[in-house]
C-alpha cells in the first residue's frame, strides 16, 4: 500500500482525497475547479488503471432545441397564434398577413384536425377549441422539457435534436479506500517541481523532488491548422510549380463564347443546357473578329480542314454570361494572349456545374487544369507529364483512349488505389478547331483534373461533402499530409 501511495502523482491523490462515493466525472472536475474534463479524466484512468478507483459508464440521450425550436419557445407555436387570432374572429387573409411564412404550417395543422374555411374565414366547434388548446399545451410542455417523448412528438417538424452523449461515473475500490486511508495519516511535505540555484545551493532539493509519471496521459493539444483542402490545393500546387509550371488564375463569371464555343463545343451539346449549366442575366461585348472566325469553325469548319458542326451558330448564344463549367478556358485564353511557346501553366480553381448534391456531386468544386505548349510537344509528353506529378503525389497511373470535344487524341488518366484503377480525368491535344482562330501553330498539350476526387482519395473519405466538413473535431483528426 504505501508503494502505491507513494507513486501517485499530485492529481492521482487530489482525486483519491476527495472523491465522495459515486460521481459523476463532469461534476467531480466542477467541484475541484477544472476546467477541461481530459485533465479529470486522465488522473481517475489512472487510477482505474491501478486498481483504486472504478469507474462505470454508459450512454445517454441529450436532447436540445433546434435554432427553430428556440425561436418557436420565443415566439409561440404557429397552431397557438393561429388559434388565438380565429378566436378574435380573423380571416384566411388577416392569418396569412400576421403569421407570414408559418401561416402555412399553422393552416396545414388546422385542416388536419377537422377545421373548416368557408368564405375566407375559419370555422371550429367550440367544443373542439378545447381539445385543440390541451394538445397545443402538451406541445409546449414538451417543447420546453425535452425528453424521449418530447423528441418522437416534436422530431418531425425540426424543434428538437437528439444526439447519445457518454456519462461516466468514478467510485472508491476497497484498496482505493486503504491507500486513501494512509494518504490522509500521512504529513504533507512541498515537493520541488523545478531546480533553483538557492536548492542547488542548500541541498533542499533532496528528497522532495516530485516524481513524474512518463507513462501519464497529457492532452493533444488543440492547435490550429489549415483546411484538408487548402492542405491538397497547396500540394497540388507545389507539384506543379517544381515541375517547372507557371500559376494562373481567372475570373467565375464568363461568357459562353470562351467556356464552350472556342473549345468547339456545339451550341446544342446537352453541357450547356439550363439543367446542366448556371447561366445569368447578363451578355458580354465580344471582339467581332474572333467571333466571326469561331462562328465560321462551328459552321463549316473555316481553315482548319475540318467539316465543323454543320449548323448555323448563333452569336447571340455566344455572348450569354454564365459561371464557368470548366477552368480549361482560363488556359485557352492564355494561349490566345501569348501564341508563340514555350509555355507550361495550370491552374487549381473553382468551377460551378447545376448538379444535385449527394456523396459524389456537388454544384461547386475545383478543377486542375493544365497546359504545355511548345514546337516537340506530343502524346507522350503527355503521358510523361502525367507519370511525373502522380509519381510526385505518391501514385502508380495508367491511361485509356477516351474522347472529349476539343481534343484530339483524347485519353483518361486513371490512378491505382486500394486494389482498383479510378479514373481522375481527362486530357489530349488541342484540336485544330480549338487552336486556328488565335493563329497559334504549335501543338498543345491539355488536361483537367478533378480535385475533390483525388482528395477522398487521399483522405480515405466516402462521401464528397465531408471535404468542406465544418465539424472541429474532425478537421483535427485529419493528417497534416498522407
Amino acid at each position: 500500500m504505501d508503494t502505491v501511495a507513494n507513486a501517485l502523482s499530485p492529481q492521482e491523490k487530489k482525486i483519491l482525497l476527495n472523491l465522495k462515493g459515486e460521481e459523476d466525472v463532469e461534476e467531480i472536475a466542477k467541484r475541484l475547479g477544472y476546467k477541461e474534463l481530459v485533465e479529470v479524466m486522465s488522473p481517475i484512468s489512472w487510477l482505474s488503471r491501478k486498481g483504486l478507483v472504478e469507474i462505470r459508464e454508459r450512454v445517454k440521450s441529450v436532447y436540445y432545441l433546434t435554432d427553430r425550436g428556440e425561436k418557436i419557445l420565443k415566439g409561440g407555436l404557429p397552431e397557438a397564434r393561429a388559434l388565438d387570432l380565429i378566436k378574435k374572429g380573423s380571416s384566411m387573409k388577416d392569418l396569412s398577413k400576421q403569421l407570414g411564412g408559418e401561416a402555412s404550417v399553422a393552416i396545414g395543422w388546422l385542416k388536419r384536425e377537422g377545421c373548416k374555411i368557408e368564405g375566407g374565414r375559419f370555422l371550429i366547434d367550440e367544443r373542439k377549441i378545447a381539445d385543440l388548446e390541451k394538445e397545443i399545451s402538451g406541445e409546449l410542455k414538451a417543447l420546453k422539457n425535452p425528453d424521449d417523448k418530447a423528441y418522437e412528438l416534436l422530431k418531425g417538424r425540426g424543434f428538437v435534436k437528439r444526439k447519445e452523449k457518454s456519462m461516466r461515473w468514478a467510485s472508491l475500490t476497497k484498496i482505493g479506500e486503504q491507500v486513501r486511508g494512509r494518504l490522509k495519516k500521512e504529513k504533507e511535505e512541498k515537493k520541488v517541481s523545478q531546480i533553483t540555484p538557492e536548492l542547488i545551493k542548500s541541498g533542499e532539493w533532496r528528497g522532495r523532488l516530485r516524481s513524474y509519471d512518463v507513462r501519464a496521459y497529457a492532452p493533444t493539444p488543440r492547435v490550429g491548422k489549415r483546411h484538408i483542402l487548402t492542405l491538397l490545393i497547396d500540394r497540388v500546387r507545389d507539384t506543379f510549380l517544381k515541375m517547372g509550371f507557371k500559376e494562373i488564375r481567372g475570373n467565375y463569371v464568363v461568357s459562353s463564347f470562351w467556356d464552350m464555343d472556342v473549345l468547339f463545343i456545339p451550341q446544342d451539346h446537352p453541357a450547356r443546357d439550363l439543367q446542366d449549366t448556371f447561366y445569368l442575366n447578363h451578355s458580354f461585348d465580344l471582339d467581332p473578329d474572333l467571333l466571326e472566325k469561331v462562328g465560321r469553325i462551328h459552321e463549316n469548319g473555316g481553315d482548319t480542314g475540318s467539316k465543323g458542326w454543320g449548323y448555323k451558330w448563333s452569336e447571340e448564344e455566344a455572348k450569354r454570361a454564365l459561371l464557368r463549367t470548366h477552368t480549361t478556358l482560363e488556359t485557352i485564353r492564355y494561349i490566345s494572349q501569348h501564341p508563340k511557346g514555350p509555355i507550361k501553366i495550370f491552374s487549381v480553381d473553382r468551377i460551378f456545374r447545376k448538379e444535385a448534391v449527394d456523396s459524389t456531386h456537388l454544384p461547386e468544386f475545383h478543377q486542375i487544369e493544365g497546359v504545355v505548349m511548345e514546337k516537340r510537344a506530343d502524346f507522350r509528353e503527355l503521358m510523361g507529364v502525367f507519370k511525373q506529378f502522380y509519381s510526385l503525389m505518391g501514385f502508380n497511373v495508367r491511361f485509356r483512349p477516351s474522347y472529349f470535344p476539343y481534343t484530339e487524341p483524347s485519353l483518361e488518366v486513371q490512378i491505382y488505389w486500394d486494389g482498383k484503377w479510378i479514373e481522375l480525368g481527362g486530357s489530349g491535344m488541342f484540336r485544330p478547331e480549338v487552336l486556328a482562330p488565335f493563329g497559334i501553330k504549335e501543338p498543345v498539350l491539355a488536361w483537367g483534373l478533378g480535385l475533390e476526387r483525388l482528395g477522398m482519395i487521399l483522405y480515405d473519405l466516402k462521401d464528397i461533402r465531408d471535404l468542406y466538413t465544418n465539424d472541429v473535431d474532425e478537421l483535427q483528426s485529419f493528417p497534416l499530409r498522407r
